[in-house]
């Protein structure tokens, strides 16, 4: 079977980013199967251009990643990220069309303009067409503010229904999703959700990596990511405001965004002394930098459509073994509880977290604990090999319909 899939966000392991799909292609190639990746050459999370090469084989050529031209200033504004947006879908069609044999076509959203190239390509290959849906967007983009114009508006709620009733099947990693998608008329919906491969958290030299850090006794609060509008960051810095007369503890930033630049000047304004801003760091790298924090923080913005994610990071806190501090309400706050393995604030307010973070703090020695429990829930309910397994189940059925 070869599949194909177009993803202007791809990571792979050796990226800053999101590799859920890095590591179902391995998976993937494991199983006897092809597959192609169309990507971007430029980094969704930093917007800089990271890979120079047209072509890479991995694992004996059942991996070929094709990186399409891209816009580069992603990070400039709206526009330019629309300018971003268009130019893949154009390329990555051009390229698509040259890919001979193909059993199957996979696009993702967002960006939701990439999932029109796929279905296009699909109907002209004439092989199924597999929808995946990572967030809600344009919806998410509309709530957040980021998507103010009613012309795109009205276009992109077009886009979204016109793939909903065209994906032979659609995918969601998040069940959170499943009603938006079938309310909108998407037709043979199935979970495939977002997870963690547990064998990659591997234990470390964490007194070692913590010297090299700096870090030594401080007692750190990391968190890993993007650093866009909607992961609330600001309110981060104002936590660290309240409680920067703790000189043990110290708030780690790693990742990149849009917003990172407004972050450190918001930093430098308040004073701050107890934070830290790193920069982005491959997926096989992050592994150590997560295992020698104490306590990890997720966080989305109050909005009400947030309640339907099950955030990348989460999952990797998780697997890394570490309590967390969860500012996001609904399906994933269900999957901490569940697994007991953290303590939820409410979004948006800095003084919740700041007593959450004193609370670890002052209950350092059992969060050891706390971990292991987050860590074997994950084992047992969200291991990337089990849901891969799935997947490939998923695209298997599919390709054998088509015949």
């Amino acid at each position: 079977m070869h599949i194909l899939l177009i993803h202007q966000a791809f990571a792979a392991l050796n990226e800053p980013g999101g590799t859920r799909h890095h590591e179902f292609a391995r998976f993937l190639a494991d199983r006897g199967h092809q597959i192609s990746i169309i990507a971007s050459p430029v980094s969704y999370l930093t917007g800089k251009i990271t890979q120079n090469q047209q072509v890479e084989i991995e694992m004996e050529g059942m991996i070929s990643i094709y990186r399409a031209y891209t816009y580069p200033a992603l990070h400039k504004s709206f526009v330019h990220r629309l300018l971003s947006y268009f130019s893949f879908m154009i390329s990555s069609f051009f390229i698509s069309m040259k890919i001979k044999k193909v059993d199957i076509v996979w696009g993702t959203s967002p960006p939701i303009f990439q999932s029109f190239t796929a279905w296009l390509v699909s109907k002209l290959k004439r092989v199924p067409y597999l929808l995946e849906i990572r967030d809600l967007w344009p919806a998410f983009a509309i709530a957040v503010g980021v998507l103010k114009n009613k012309v795109l508006i009205n276009l992109s709620l077009w886009l979204e229904l016109f793939l909903y009733h065209r994906a032979d099947r659609i995918m969601v990693n998040s069940p959170g999703y499943m009603e938006h998608v079938q309310l909108k008329g998407g037709q043979n919906v199935t979970l495939i959700p977002n997870g963690s491969d547990t064998t990659a958290f591997t234990p470390t030299k964490t007194i070692q990596i913590r010297n090299e850090l700096g870090w030594k006794d401080k007692f750190i609060l990391l968190y890993a990511g993007a650093h866009g509008m909607s992961n609330d960051l600001p309110v981060v810095l104002q936590t660290a405001k309240l409680i920067e007369i703790n000189n043990d503890i110290k708030i780690v930033f790693i990742g990149d965004g849009k917003e990172k630049n407004n972050l450190i000047t918001l930093a430098e304004s308040l004073r701050l002394s107890n934070v830290e801003f790193l920069n982005p760091v491959p997926k096989n790298k992050i592994t150590e930098y997560l295992q020698a924090s104490d306590v990890c923080i997720a966080i989305l913005k109050p909005i009400e459509l947030y309640k339907t994610t099950y955030p990348n990071k989460v999952f990797d806190y998780m697997a890394a073994g570490k309590p967390i501090i969860l500012a996001i309400d609904g399906v994933i706050r269900e999957v901490i509880e569940s697994a007991d393995c953290g303590i939820f604030c409410e979004p948006g307010n800095p003084h919740a977290i700041a007593k959450a973070v004193l609370e670890m703090y002052s209950h350092r020695n059992g969060l050891v604990k706390i971990g292991k429990r987050g860590k074997a829930y994950l084992e047992q309910n969200f291991d990337r090999m089990i849901i891969a397994k799935d997947f490939i189940d998923m695209i298997e059925k599919m390709v054998g319909a088509n015949g």
